[in-house]
């Protein structure tokens, strides 16, 4: 078994890929990259296999899914899921790494950085740590990190197209577990760049209120991605 199983599910991912795939080409033989594809139609597969990584299909634009197939091909003692946008720091598998002796039951999670230099963009970022570390609700483009036996005992990720990370949080019996990593992501500013981002907050927001409160996934969704 190997160390670390990197699980990254992605769509039309060959401008952000190839960054991230060069960010991870440190772990070397201490693990292995896992990307399950939903139906890229540009370079995003060729680029997976240029850089050595597993490739996995999954028949579904479903990020839950993609992230559970993720898990059950892996062969990690620790399962790493990342977002195919985000870049990590030189040495964090270093800082990383250290930690993995420990606690088995801790569920580790990257500090956010957002990778643009609009002040408004700090803002963000103290809110969503603080957030995070206070009131246990880091969210997936965090990077999590979980020990393979503890993702399998909580069930996993649920196949659910979003939200699936708030879900198996949700699921945790214990929060005390859930810790920051001293070491940031960052996160591409994509999303935010043709709204206004506190705007955005409110809309994720209402709808992870949909979703508390019952509301079918099907049409959260929709009105999600809705252009």
């Amino acid at each position: 078994m190997s160390k670390i199983s990197i699980i990254i599910p992605t769509i039309n991912e060959a401008h952000n890929l190839p960054l991230l795939l060069s960010d991870l080409s440190i772990i070397h033989k201490d693990g292995e990259i896992i990307i399950v594809d939903c139906g890229s139609e540009d370079k995003t597969i060729d680029i997976a296999n240029i850089y050595g990584a597993k490739v996995f299909i999954s028949k579904e634009r479903n990020r839950g899914l993609q992230l559970d197939i993720g898990a059950r091909h892996s062969k990690g003692e620790w399962l790493i899921f990342l977002h195919a946008d985000t870049r990590l720091i030189h040495d964090w598998f270093r800082k990383t790494n250290s930690l993995l002796k420990e606690n088995k039951n801790s569920i580790y999670y990257f500090k956010f950085k957002i990778d643009h230099k609009k002040i408004i963009y700090r803002v963000l970022e103290i809110l969503v740590n603080f957030r995070s570390k206070y009131f246990k609700q880091p969210y997936g483009d965090q990077g999590l990190i979980i020990h393979r036996t503890n993702y399998f005992k909580n069930n996993g990720f649920r196949k659910i197209p979003l939200m699936e990370d708030v879900d198996f949080l949700r699921r945790l019996n214990n929060k005390k577990h859930l810790k920051e990593l001293n070491s940031p992501i960052f996160i591409s500013s994509r999303k935010w760049e043709k709204t206004n981002i506190f705007l955005q907050a409110i809309k994720n927001w209402h709808f992870r209120r949909r979703w508390l409160k019952g509301e079918s996934l099907k049409s959260i969704y929709s009105d999600y991605y809705k252009k």
